[in-house]
C-alpha cells in the first residue's frame, strides 16, 4: 500500500516542518544533522552522521560542533562552555588605542 502524501506550506523564511510521523520513520531527533540536497527538482533530506570533510560552511561547523557535543562528559561540557563566555567577553571589550 502507497503511503498517503503529506503537503505542508513553505513559510516565510523558507521552512518546511516535518512531521513527527516522518522523523521517527527517518530515526530523526533534535540535534540531528541533516544534509539537504536537490536532484531534477526533487529536494532531500537525509540524516547523517558526519559532514563531509572540507566543508566549513558556518552552518557545517554549527552541526558538526552539536553532533560533538551531544555525548560528551559534563566536566568537558563546562570547561568548553567556560571558554566560550572568556571568547565572548574579550570580543566585548573596547579595543583601546593608547
Amino acid at each position: 500500500m502507497k503511503a498517503k502524501p503529506i503537503y505542508k506550506i513553505v513559510d516565510d523564511k523558507g521552512r518546511v516542518l516535518i512531521p513527527k510521523a516522518l522523523r521517527t520513520a527517518a530515526e530523526m531527533e533534535h540535534g540531528d544533522i541533516v544534509r539537504l540536497g536537490i536532484h531534477k527538482g526533487v529536494i532531500t533530506a537525509k540524516k547523517v552522521d558526519l559532514i563531509e570533510i572540507g566543508d566549513q560552511s558556518p552552518e557545517a561547523v554549527e552541526a558538526f560542533v552539536r553532533a560533538a557535543i551531544r555525548d560528551m562528559p559534563e566536566e568537558t561540557l563546562i570547561s568548553i562552555a567556560a571558554k566560550l563566555l572568556d571568547i565572548i567577553e574579550k570580543r566585548k571589550e573596547p579595543i583601546r588605542l593608547d
